[in-house]
């Protein structure tokens, strides 16, 4: 009959040898998540890049600093991108006109993005999961309701409208990411 602390030793390898295999598994999914961020990241830098390129230019003005130059004189140069955005985790301020993107953290930037993409086609309201959906997240309930969350924040903060429960549209006065109308 084997011994009670030799069973517990043989145990213990077993709990081991799972740890380490599982420790394993869990490297080789973080390189894999590293690559995929990464990824999905310069996808998100090519569309913005692409959208740029394709706004229209105001009154001929081509360029970056064209905003700048309209502004009046007492007021400080509106700013936008994805470079300069809000941290995150940080309050989403009251929208008003002339409020720039930058803002917002780079999370609620990419859900007014995709209402402003949905408006300019003409496709009306996003439900959230249509938002996970669409930043190619896992339609789960625990991804959909932070999006819902964020969303709602938008809404209270003047940024989106809730045409109907769950369906979220650009407030009035808010269009492209050069700032706030």
């Amino acid at each position: 009959m084997p011994s009670v602390v030799g069973l517990l030793e043989e145990r213990e390898r077993a709990a081991r040898r799972r740890v380490d295999e599982l420790r394993e598994e869990a490297d080789r999914i973080q390189a894999e998540l590293a690559v995929a961020e990464r990824d999905w990241n310069e996808w998100v830098i090519a569309r913005s890049r692409v959208g740029e390129v394709l706004a229209p230019a105001d009154d001929g003005v081509v360029g970056p600093d064209a905003s700048e130059d309209q502004r009046d004189p007492g007021e400080h140069p509106i700013r936008s991108g994805p470079a300069e955005a809000a941290k995150p985790k940080s309050v989403v301020p009251m929208w008003r006109a002339g409020l720039a993107w930058s803002a917002l953290s780079v999370d609620y930037q990419r859900i007014v993005q995709a209402l402003v993409d949905r408006d300019r086609l003409g496709q009306g309201a996003l439900t959230c999961q249509e938002l996970a959906a669409a930043f190619g997240l896992e339609v789960a309930p625990a991804k959909v309701e932070a999006l819902r969350s964020k969303a709602k924040r938008l809404v209270a903060r003047g940024w989106l409208a809730e045409a109907a429960p769950g369906r979220f549209t650009l407030a009035k006065g808010v269009a492209g990411p050069g700032g706030g109308s």
